[in-house]
């Protein structure tokens, strides 16, 4: 049968997909970001750790969705996803090749489990979906693995509480252990860490907040769902609360994880960065080592 293995998170900047572009991804601003990824992409390369599907979880930023439609929980269950076009022409970034045997499986799942969600059979994904797989994978012509994405609204009040999205992590991982085929399925939340893109706040950033969203986040995931939208905004900023995209993957792995590493960075761009990789306690593997990483600003703690 197919299996969740691993929860991995990263912030999706779209200023990382430029810094790649551009050539700029070791010089001396962004070169400390891409080095604490390094780490994550050794680690994934290796055969025993590559995925063959990943549940890419991420919000969409007026690409594929508008004012118009706002779904709060979304599934592509296309077999096919291209870039969008952002306003500066696509990513220069191979196709997003879909699972939909598997994602139509957990799309049935996740409804008969009370979850409503929009099915979506033709959608383009916009950085919130490319940037990590950039940041895992390089610049391959094509990505090494199958991709589900899963849009979540965090941009238009209201988003999804963190109960609900921890609730659907662990109805995916359900729907995932019930699919006959044998996969190694890894579930990915990106989004964050806390950032504010507007306003007399603009620049906001909280390590505080963010290292111990990370900490609560492997040790006491159930805790952490309860906390309100109104932490995340007066904490971590207007943006911040795209942190709640992290607690659907977390939700997919059992309550024991064993935290393999995480990587925390500031600023990037104007907001803070992190990147984590858990496993089940049961079948994790040795932490890297370093298994912690902060780079950047001042660190209060560590």
């Amino acid at each position: 049968m197919a299996r969740v293995t691993t929860g991995i998170t990263s912030s999706h900047i779209p200023a990382l997909g430029a810094a790649v572009e551009t050539g700029k991804s070791q010089d001396d601003y962004w070169g400390p970001v891409f080095k604490g990824y390094q780490a994550i992409r050794d680690w994934i390369a290796k055969p025993e750790n590559m995925p063959d599907v990943v549940v890419l979880v991420y919000n969409d930023h007026a690409s594929a969705f508008d004012q118009n439609i706002i779904p709060t929980f979304a599934i592509g269950c296309a077999e096919k996803f291209k870039p969008a076009d952002e306003g500066w022409g696509p990513r220069p970034v191979p196709d997003v090749v879909g699972h939909p045997d598997l994602a139509w499986h957990i799309a049935q799942s996740l409804i008969l489990d009370d979850f409503d969600m929009c099915i979506m059979n033709e959608m383009d994904v916009d950085h919130g979906c490319t940037i990590p797989l950039t940041m895992m994978f390089g610049e391959p012509e094509q990505w090494p693995c199958k991709v589900i994405p899963l849009p979540v609204n965090v941009v238009t009040y209201p988003p999804p509480s963190g109960a609900r999205c921890y609730a659907l992590g662990d109805s995916i991982r359900a729907a995932v252990e019930s699919f006959p085929e044998d996969l190694n399925v890894h579930v990915w939340g990106t989004g964050g860490m806390s950032h504010q893109l507007q306003g007399p706040r603009a620049g906001l950033i909280n390590k505080e907040f963010d290292l111990d969203f990370i900490d609560q986040l492997i040790n006491d995931p159930e805790a952490l769902s309860k906390k309100p939208h109104i932490d995340y905004l007066r904490e971590a900023g207007s943006e911040g609360i795209e942190l709640v995209m992290w607690l659907i993957m977390r939700g997919a792995l059992p309550e024991k994880v064993r935290d393999l590493y995480n990587f925390y960075h500031i600023p990037a761009s104007n907001t803070a960065l992190g990147a984590l990789i858990l496993q089940p306690e049961e079948t994790a593997g040795e932490p890297l080592e370093p298994r912690r990483v902060l780079s950047g600003g001042t660190f209060a703690k560590a």
